[in-house]
């Protein structure tokens, strides 16, 4: 068997059938979202159907959906907040949380707590703590808002926003099967935020400009296919494969540590480390033989240092330079995984012969 095989499904999944004929039907519809012609409320059809599907597949009302142009336009949320009182981010979260870190308020106001409920780059599962008296404590501190990103958990684990106890939630289409450029903002039924973007007053005055409908409506057919897979126990066999390919690895390269096995997990995804063997040298290696994994997150992988997330689980900074992340999906095969491996267990003995 010859070909490419992608392992890289946190960093954007492949394209859903469902999500490109949704879209290449959207495109036929030329009104604007916000006309009241005809024409119009076919585009505001879509949108408003998409909406549907999406918070469907999250456990959400309709009129909780804001549609963005992706999960980190969704989470600027948190700089307007910075008002309420201090943005305390949990030490994991992606980086498009963590640009909005802020302590300067951290004793007064109605502090935020940002957290990503699925890591991107380990797989780990950080379940919120349970909240008492309406507030959540996060170390020595505490907050009366949560924002979840739940951009890698949504359409792989069993999630509901209803359910979460979350004010707010994040997340992106391309993750689950969807088209890259569009997410959704979740914000919880009466609670009071300003626009992210001024201006016509569109997504009931959330978020001003005109529906990007090409896009949303393959959000909301990823949405609907997603949750079918999910219902289905694609994402058990997804994890059997995972299994499968530890199991391999860790046979051959007794040094090599898997990070966050230990841990509840998402189904998909394998992160390992041999010190001393760079992440990005790996990465390099497996894309010349084929192979398209990635050494973090993607929108840190391709930058020469070592992972934030890595060092806040507590490894040491060789560790975390040497760490690579293999991500699965649905359309994946055994054989997929276990060329992979062959492939990765001979580069391993190079560089081990290399290092002796």
């Amino acid at each position: 068997m010859t070909g490419r095989v992608y392992l890289d499904w946190n960093a954007t999944a492949p394209l859903r059938p469902e999500a490109r004929d949704a879209m290449v039907a959207a495109m036929d519809v030329m009104g604007n979202p916000s006309s009241v012609h005809a024409e119009g409320r076919a585009a505001r059809g879509l949108v408003e159907r998409a909406r549907a599907e999406v918070a469907e597949a999250i456990g959400c009302k309709p009129a909780e959906v804001i549609f963005t142009s992706g999960a980190t336009e969704a989470a600027s949320v948190l700089a307007q907040l910075r008002g309420h009182g201090a943005v305390i981010v949990e030490e994991t979260a992606h980086d498009a949380l963590w640009a909005h870190f802020d302590l300067t308020d951290a004793e007064t106001g109605n502090n935020i707590l940002a957290m990503g409920l699925a890591n991107s780059e380990t797989g780990a599962i950080t379940e919120p703590p349970e909240p008492v008296g309406g507030r959540w404590r996060y170390g020595a501190r505490e907050a009366g808002m949560l924002l979840l990103d739940v951009t890698q958990a949504v359409g792989r684990i069993p999630w509901s926003f209803a359910w979460s106890g979350a004010h707010m939630a994040v997340l992106s289409a391309h993750k689950l099967g969807g088209p890259k450029g569009v997410g959704a903002l979740i914000v919880k039924d009466g609670l009071d935020i300003a626009a992210l973007l001024k201006g016509g007053g569109q997504e009931m005055g959330r978020r001003s400009g005109t529906e990007n409908i090409v896009g949303i409506a393959g959000f909301g057919a990823a949405c609907r296919a997603a949750m079918r897979d999910l219902e289905a126990g694609a994402w058990n066999r997804v994890a059997e494969l995972r299994n499968i390919l530890e199991k391999t690895l860790a046979s051959g390269a007794k040094e090599t540590i898997f990070v966050g096995k230990e841990r509840a997990r998402i189904p998909n995804t394998c992160c390992f480390a041999t010190p001393g063997w760079k992440g990005e040298t790996q990465v390099m290696a497996m894309d010349l033989a084929g192979f398209a994994i990635s050494s973090g997150s993607a929108c840190s992988s391709g930058k020469v240092r070592e992972s934030r997330v890595i060092r806040a689980m507590g490894f040491d900074a060789e560790t975390a330079r040497s760490a690579i992340r293999v991500s699965l999906g649905p359309t994946t095969e055994e054989s997929d995984v276990t060329r992979f491996a062959e492939a990765w267990l001979a580069a391993h003995e190079k560089f081990r012969r290399r290092a002796a």
